[in-house]
């Protein structure tokens, strides 16, 4: 080699176990002699206001997908960065998908592992917006394919310890003090916090006033605040984001009160819980 060739100056990635990218076809075939269960990611790139990439839902699904794969053995298979985000397209950079290609993408990302000889396979939504694209893609493998697949919320929910119980103080939901805290623990490098700004909500009056209720997570209240919250302007409900809020963040809590603390403990506690899910599913299964 030359002693002037150099390496690409901007890579800095490193290899990560289980992580299907990475791998090699040797170590795929290693893999499928200790494993069949894969995770799949299912992200977004959409504006997360002005301290939080556009692609922090894809990177932070991505990131805990890697760490719970290195605490078991599990394929880590993203395919698509991209979901269903209609009513973020105001904000430049936003891109959204339907929910027919969301679904069409992963049915075929899946037939294409089965033929490799994967057989469980749990489905990671990391974007809101992405609900019931989500809980349709489980059903249908189930339904169309020879492979069985779960929900990951669905699936940790009976092993997720509770987080510290703190007072709700306001609504806080996409790029707020949660998010941000997630994303300061996977994605140190990407975020930006001095460039946070809390914001003022512009509601619908009627939903202004289940607000109250919303953030006591009263269910009723939340169940119908976001069946209507977060929805295209084409549908006239007056709530996508650029009619709530300027900065992109739905909620009036300061993303600055964010916390590292906060998104280690939030992490670490669904690592936990996913492998204890991976665990059971593989005792129950075992012949």
């Amino acid at each position: 080699m030359s002693a002037k060739a150099q390496t690409n100056p901007l890579w800095k990635e490193s290899k990560v176990k289980n992580y299907l990218p990475h791998m090699t076809v040797p170590e795929v075939e290693t893999f499928l002699t200790k494993s069949d269960m894969v995770i799949i990611p299912i992200g977004a790139l959409e504006q997360h206001s002005s301290h939080l990439p556009i692609g922090t839902d894809f990177i932070n699904g991505v990131e805990l997908c890697k760490l719970i794969a290195q605490e078991r053995d599990i394929l880590v298979a993203p395919v698509l960065l991209a979901g269903q985000s209609p009513y973020h397209m105001a904000f430049a950079g936003s891109i959204t998908l339907s929910a027919e290609t969301i679904v069409r993408v992963h049915m075929e990302t899946v037939e294409s592992l089965i033929k490799h000889g994967f057989k469980r396979f749990v489905l990671m939504n990391s974007h809101g917006g992405n609900t019931a694209v989500t809980t349709f893609l489980v059903d249908q493998i189930n339904q169309k394919t020879s492979a069985v697949a779960v929900d990951y919320s669905v699936a940790i929910k009976p092993f997720l310890e509770a987080a510290e119980k703190k007072e709700a103080k306001a609504l806080d939901r996409h790029a707020g003090t949660g998010e941000t805290s997630n994303s300061m623990y996977l994605m140190p490098s990407l975020v930006q916090l001095e460039k946070a700004t809390a914001t003022k909500l512009t509601l619908p009056e009627h939903l202004e006033k289940m607000v109250p209720d919303v953030i006591k997570e009263e269910p009723t209240a939340k169940l119908l605040f976001l069946a209507e919250g977060l929805k295209a302007e084409e549908t006239g409900k007056k709530t996508s984001t650029i009619e709530m809020t300027k900065t992109g963040v739905w909620g009036e809590l300061d993303p600055k009160e964010a916390t590292l603390e906060r998104g280690e403990d939030d992490t670490k506690r669904m690592i936990s819980a996913c492998s204890k899910f991976i665990d059971r599913w593989n005792e129950l299964v075992k012949i």
